[in-house]
């Protein structure tokens, strides 16, 4: 099936939401600009104003977008959400909001263990680790820089994941089946290369989870994974 014949399946009110999302993934629009009125989005598409006002509507309760009686309709400051009583792909939470996900591999490499690391890991100082440093994107926006660090003897084949089509979590998940895990969460300034992933300022506060995961009877993988604090927010529900 091609692009054509799938663009024609689509509902016009998604095609309206897709423009929409598309333009504030490619900053035509960021937080706080106004989008184009219901009136120019149905002379643009030729539709009816109730097909349009649904595209706007569904935008807004995904929070997406903000309306402002009198004034408009504006994109929305992001507050993107991950869960902390599971633990999750975050490509598959972007996913299940209806986002794009896409992540930037900014460091792959296999090193040996600090005094610090050999001791949170339980091994000998020096002993083998790999190390990924990968930025993840929700509709273009980057919100988390994940730090990882893996146990070679849990997850012997993560130096040759490809890290942009899987995450770091969800190899693992497979790999090290969990056992159990340990966090912690804080808010502290980003250091400057953070802050640079991210495109936030360093005076800017980030929430900071740190993760430790166990498999097989053994310290699996500690990650450290900072998020922009003015577009994130962590939740959880339990029966």
């Amino acid at each position: 099936m091609d692009d054509h014949t799938t663009q024609e399946n689509t509902p016009i009110f998604q095609r309206i939401k897709d423009f929409l999302l598309a333009g504030i993934a490619a900053g035509r629009w960021k937080e706080g600009d106004v989008i184009p009125s219901e009136q120019a989005l149905v002379k643009q598409f030729g539709v009816s104003r109730m097909t349009v006002n649904r595209a706007v509507r569904e935008l807004t309760s995904e929070q997406v977008l903000t309306r402002r009686q009198g004034s408009g309709t504006y994109v929305a400051q992001q507050k993107y959400q991950a869960t902390l009583l599971e633990i999750k792909s975050i490509a598959d939470e972007v996913r299940a909001r209806g986002h794009i996900h896409r992540s930037s591999l900014q460091l792959l490499e296999r090193t040996k263990a600090s005094d610090l690391l050999a001791k949170q890991f339980g091994l000998p100082p020096e002993h083998p680790l790999f190390h990924s440093l990968i930025v993840h994107f929700e509709n273009g926006v980057p919100i988390q820089v994940e730090d990882r660090w893996v146990n070679p003897e849990c997850a012997p084949d993560y130096m040759t994941q490809d890290f942009s089509s899987i995450t770091p979590n969800e190899y693992l998940m497979a790999a090290a089946p969990l056992q159990g895990a340990t966090y912690s969460i804080e808010a502290l300034s980003a250091p400057r290369d953070i802050a640079e992933m991210l495109a936030i300022d360093t005076k800017q506060p980030c929430l900071v989870l740190r993760r430790q995961t166990r498999s097989g009877g053994k310290i699996a993988s500690t990650a450290t994974m900072w998020h922009p604090g003015h577009r994130y927010q962590f939740a959880g529900s339990f029966t």
